[in-house]
């Protein structure tokens, strides 16, 4: 009997050993449960864009309240915009006024996104989800290998500003709206396409940057091409290297710093058309390079062979050399900007002039000052005084399209809410 009672503490005893011991080892800190799997290479992973204004932006005025109220009331059931209504002079295109476009669709929603909206939140919300969606539909419709995005053609975007102009404005909304998204599901579509999307614009990018293709003012879709691989980069995903480098050459090659003028080359003969499309891609590019440059410091720091050394070194004086460029361009178009003949583009006001103001102020907000601010000034009092009554803009030449002439507009008066790298955040404006 006192055998078995023995027994028994000891048993007791060795439980209480082994409890002990469990809970030493339970109150220490333990592994990830599946460590392999959330060590991903660190060239994988997308990262969240940390974007933000440059300046402090004003409230939304009640004419760009009218204007985001009227393009929220065109939109197509599909999720689209078509070009809307033109002008009488123009003729033709009224089969295409409700017929969705891709680039239509892009620039309405922009005007959307800078109001304060994302696909997930906003008094929008709801207008953007279904945007994007219908370009995701558009894209994941579309082949691998051409540029095109969309299978409608003859659009008046694309015959005045080339026939690739979908592709490089879907480029651009996808990545603001990227990490914007409602779900999980709805996020990783909108990386996919995306991956997509760059891979049909890097198969097609030629030797000297471009993207070719026929249009009135091609220089304006080669400026959105620039801008939209740009903030893609920025927006976390892993662009090309190459790519944008041969994209930011072509930029700085067309200012010509003596004349202090850009390149006249695909921009009709109207001066403005090249400037903001230029001066907007050398600026879009400054902002990617600002955001590898102490990466790429470091990598000349730590390099272990010569040639590792040269490329880092080159780099960077790339970097440099970008960046006088844009100073000197941006003092360039500053120096035109009382100019009205300059300003007044092609005579009157139509989607290319639109356009090019957004391309000239998204510069000129990162660079601030006396310049910005008179500029901001005189455009919008301009954009203000020809809004019609119902809230739109038209145009009076080449692109009229109710859709992108109001949705232009809207971006110009908002551009102090574009977004620019968080490094690129000027402090004390």
């Amino acid at each position: 009997m006192w055998k078995r009672a023995i027994a028994c503490v000891v048993v007791i005893l060795a439980c209480g050993v082994i409890w002990a011991a469990q809970l030493l080892v339970d109150d220490q800190p333990q592994p990830p449960a599946d460590t392999k799997k959330e060590a991903q290479p660190e060239a994988n992973k997308e990262k969240t864009p940390k974007w933000a204004p440059a300046v402090n932006p004003k409230p939304l005025s009640e004419n760009v309240k009218k204007g985001l109220a009227w393009l929220a009331e065109h939109q197509l059931k599909s999720g689209a915009w078509g070009q809307g209504e033109e002008s009488a002079n123009m003729g033709g295109g009224a089969q295409l006024k409700d017929t969705p476009s891709v680039a239509d669709t892009c620039a309405a929603a922009l005007a959307l996104v800078r109001s304060g909206s994302t696909p997930a939140k906003g008094e929008y919300a709801k207008n953007l989800l279904e945007a994007v969606q219908f370009i995701c539909g558009q894209i994941e419709e579309s082949d691998k290998e051409s540029l095109y995005v969309t299978a409608t053609r003859g659009t008046r975007v694309q015959s005045k500003l080339g026939p690739y102009i979908d592709t490089f404005m879907a480029s651009l909304l996808l990545a603001e709206v990227n990490h914007q998204m409602p779900d999980e599901a709805g996020q990783n579509r909108v990386s996919t396409v995306l991956d997509k999307l760059l891979g049909k614009i890097q198969k097609n990018q030629k030797a000297d940057g471009t993207w070719g293709g026929e249009g009135w003012a091609t220089t304006l879709q080669q400026g959105m091409a620039a801008k939209g691989l740009n903030r893609v980069a920025q927006s976390g995903k892993d662009v090309s290297a190459p790519m944008l480098a041969r994209t930011e050459e072509q930029a700085r090659k067309s200012f010509d710093r003596p004349s202090g003028k850009f390149s006249a080359s695909g921009s009709a003969g109207v001066e403005l058309y090249g400037a903001g499309a230029g001066l907007s891609s050398v600026a879009e590019s400054v902002k990617t390079n600002k955001q590898k440059e102490a990466k790429v410091r470091e990598q000349l720091q730590t390099a272990k062979t010569e040639p590792e050394r040269a490329l880092a070194k080159a780099t960077l004086e790339r970097f440099a050399g970008a960046e006088k460029d844009l100073a000197d361009a941006q003092a360039a178009v500053i120096a035109r900007l009382d100019d009205k003949q300059f300003i007044a583009g092609f005579g009157s006001n139509g989607g290319e002039e639109f356009l090019s103001y957004m391309n000239i102020g998204e510069s000129l907000v990162v660079k601030g000052g006396d310049a910005w601010k008179s500029w901001d000034k005189s455009i919008s009092e301009n954009l203000d005084r020809v809004q019609n009554k119902d809230g739109s803009w038209s145009g009076h030449h080449c692109i009229t399209g109710r859709t992108f002439c109001t949705s232009a507009a809207l971006l110009v008066l908002m551009v102090d809410r574009s977004p620019q790298p968080i490094i690129e955040k000027m402090k004390g404006r």
